[in-house]
């Protein structure tokens, strides 16, 4: 991003602008025991998601800097925010630092490296290609913040293994987006996952959570070959394997401890296959020709923030700034139901250099253009099928607009509710995707699974399950007592009946996905 020429006056209206934004979240409080993403900022490609607010008024300056000028100026220093979640250690340190190189050609002649880079140049060709071209509207941006964040920039062909790059992406196990997260464990990354916004399927939000979680993992195993393994299969897996081949292991060091340990009988065979796949897409996704792949690159994802109010239509986005709503709904794929969530100005995207008259467009908008729902009181013997129906809409449609309304045991409404009716334009951007508080779990395992909150210690989770934390540790093969929001640990015992709705069991394709940004990779839609 280039940036304008800051005069004194100028400088000090930015500064005065995102003041009281950045006092606002000093209060907010960073995953718990998770280390802080040094996210790169100045980013053509697409500012990370942040800070920013601003309005629409002019602030009087001897520049004459608009509000709305100043705003972008804002987020293009110090990006954009799109909930309450957004983590102020994000964007703590700007520095770009210098490419940290995965080592991939070491491994290149390893037996599965080489079934896989086979496979994607082999049978597989076509749908690699075509998910490498789909990963090169994001590539940018996810390639600026793993490098800042001090990551490989290779390790982002986790997201061609995980999810072909589909911010859509949904598995099995109920895990979203192109990280493929699991609902607890992304709200423990920072994310904003409700029923009207699901960063998950954020591109920019979602790369931030897992340079999160990979960073975490990193840190815990030393090698990032094992951190992938752990994201595939959850650390806790990699840890108890470790501590079980200790002396197997003996002597190993770095990237090649990975190996080491998938030679044991221990090891998922998913995950044992997960690093070499990265490593095969890798070298086939930085060098298509050579393998006769042919890609055909995407515009770079690219965008202006704007803030509108609650309840804000994505069509009147579009209106305002003079696009298809199509484009405005490619540009926001995190917000679920066609409309910004209510009771709060929210930021949304659209198309690069649209900033400028935005405010002025919006402004100039019909009131009715503007508005996203009708309020229709239920009356007795009233259901949402016959309210859906004198408006135009399917009973599915208007249940996406009140997750909370009270049913009687008739199925009909309770009379006296206030119901939201959606405009039809609004119900044509929405999304028809399941509830993102769903965690699915099979049954088979009589583990007990417990999902770490924020602000959980080992003791206290030890004591709620009746156990101790050296048995917790022990079955984790947790070496200390550090936990982060969103790890599964497989504890002792029954939980105490008023908490139990925290604990679940899983399946043995869930439980290898447990802790990590995802689901099981054998639980996924696809696969490469």
């Amino acid at each position: 991003m280039k940036l304008p020429s800051l005069t004194t006056p100028v400088l000090v209206a930015l500064l005065t602008a995102c003041a009281g934004r950045m006092s606002q979240q000093e209060s907010l409080s960073p995953p718990a025991r998770i280390p802080a993403v040094d996210s790169v900022v100045l980013v053509i490609e697409a500012p990370p998601a942040t800070v920013a607010d601003s309005g629409s008024s002019t602030i009087a300056t001897a520049d004459s800097v608009s509000r709305a000028e100043l705003t972008q100026l804002a987020l293009g220093v110090f990006g954009d925010s799109v909930g309450p979640a957004a983590v102020v250690a994000d964007v703590a340190d700007t520095a770009v630092s210098p490419e940290v190189v995965l080592d991939v050609r070491s491994y290149e002649t390893h037996a599965r490296v080489e079934h896989y880079v086979r496979q994607f140049s082999g049978p597989a060709k076509d749908r690699i290609a075509r998910r490498l071209e789909i990963g090169s509207r994001y590539e940018p941006m996810i390639r600026a913040k793993f490098r800042a964040a001090g990551i490989p920039e290779d390790m982002s062909y986790l997201a061609l293994i995980e999810s072909g790059y589909s911010p859509h992406a949904y598995s099995r196990a109920a895990a979203v987006g192109m990280w493929q997260f699991m609902t607890s464990t992304a709200r423990g990354m920072g994310m904003r996952v409700d029923w009207w916004v699901d960063e998950r399927r954020d591109p920019a939000r979602s790369t931030d959570g897992a340079i999160r979680f990979l960073r975490y993992l990193r840190d815990q195993f030393g090698s990032l070959y094992l951190a992938a393994a752990a994201y595939n299969g959850g650390p806790g897996r990699v840890s108890r394997g470790l501590t079980r081949f200790a002396e197997e292991l003996e002597g190993t060091t770095g990237e090649d401890r990975f190996f080491a340990l998938a030679e044991e009988n221990y090891l998922p065979a998913e995950t044992k296959n997960y690093v070499p796949q990265l490593i095969a897409a890798a070298l086939v996704g930085k060098d298509p020709g050579r393998y006769g792949l042919v890609v055909n690159r995407q515009a770079p994802y690219e965008y202006d923030s704007v803030r509108v109010g609650a309840s804000t239509p994505l069509s009147a986005v579009a209106s305002a700034a003079g696009v298809p709503v199509t484009d405005i709904v490619e540009l926001n794929t995190h917000v679920l139901r066609g409309v910004t969530p209510p009771r709060e100005s929210f930021f949304v995207r659209i198309p690069a250099g649209g900033a400028a008259a935005f405010d002025s467009s919006f402004k100039a908008l019909d009131t009715l253009e503007r508005r996203a729902f009708a309020r229709v009181t239920s009356r007795k013997g009233e259901s949402l099928t016959a309210i859906a129906n004198r408006h135009g809409i399917t009973a599915k449609n208007l249940g996406w607009y009140n997750p909370k309304a009270a049913r009687l045991k008739s199925g009909n409404l309770r009379p006296g509710q206030v119901i939201l009716v959606p405009t039809r334009a609004v119900v044509a951007a929405a999304l028809d995707v399941p509830d993102p508080s769903i965690e699915r779990y099979g049954s088979a395992v009589r583990r007990k699974m417990h999902i770490v909150r924020r602000g959980e210690t080992l003791s206290g989770i030890a004591k709620r399950y009746g156990t101790t934390v050296a048995a917790v540790k022990r079955l984790n093969g947790l070496r200390k007592t550090t936990i982060f929001a969103g790890q599964a640990l497989i504890v002792k015992g029954a939980p105490k009946a008023a908490r139990g709705k925290s604990t679940a069991r899983r399946s043995g394709a869930a439980a290898r996905g447990k802790a990590k940004g995802g689901s099981a990779s054998s639980a996924k839609t696809k696969k490469p």
